[in-house]
């Protein structure tokens, strides 16, 4: 059975799912509990919310969790990709269908990206327009734009401009 716990953020409140000794869920708090699952803290979402917090004061780049994101064989390679994208960079839909050899499938991407039940460690703020853009955010644009800002973008509006 799925465990779930939340916790308090400065970006707000966020849940963490735990399912056989994988992170299986990190979500917004305006975000429904996952299916079937009881909300029981573990060391391992103990964890996890610990490495947040220490990527939210800028003193984790990377994460080190165990990690599986159910989803259909094309949003496992978006995924994929996702995690592929450098702390403090930004890929385009364009550069994500590229990647996984699908170039004309940007539109699918941008769904994929949206169902990534995992924010924050399967990097999904990172992607952007083609233009540098910040469209759709599951957490919000204002939680998107704090992500990136604090990974060193400047943004103004709702654009990215370094």
């Amino acid at each position: 059975m799925k465990k779930v716990f939340y916790y308090y953020k400065s970006i707000g409140i966020i849940g963490i799912g735990e399912e056989n000794g994988l992170i299986t869920d990190v979500f917004f708090g305006n975000d429904s509990m996952p299916d079937a699952s009881v909300i029981e803290e573990t060391a391992l979402i103990r964890k996890a919310s610990r490495q947040i917090d220490e990527y939210l004061k800028g003193d984790r780049k990377i994460f080190d969790l165990p990690i599986f994101a159910v989803g259909t064989p094309f949003q496992q390679m978006v995924w994929e990709a996702l995690k592929t994208i450098p702390y403090g960079e930004t890929r385009s839909y364009k550069d994500i269908a590229v990647q996984i050899g699908k170039a004309k499938a940007c539109r699918a991407v941008g769904m994929a990206n949206n169902r990534n039940p995992i924010a924050i460690i399967i990097p999904c703020h990172r992607v952007i327009g083609s233009k540098g853009a910040l469209v759709g955010y599951g957490g919000g644009l204002d939680i998107k734009k704090h992500l990136l800002g604090l990974e060193g973008k400047k943004i103004v509006g709702d654009k990215i401009i370094s």
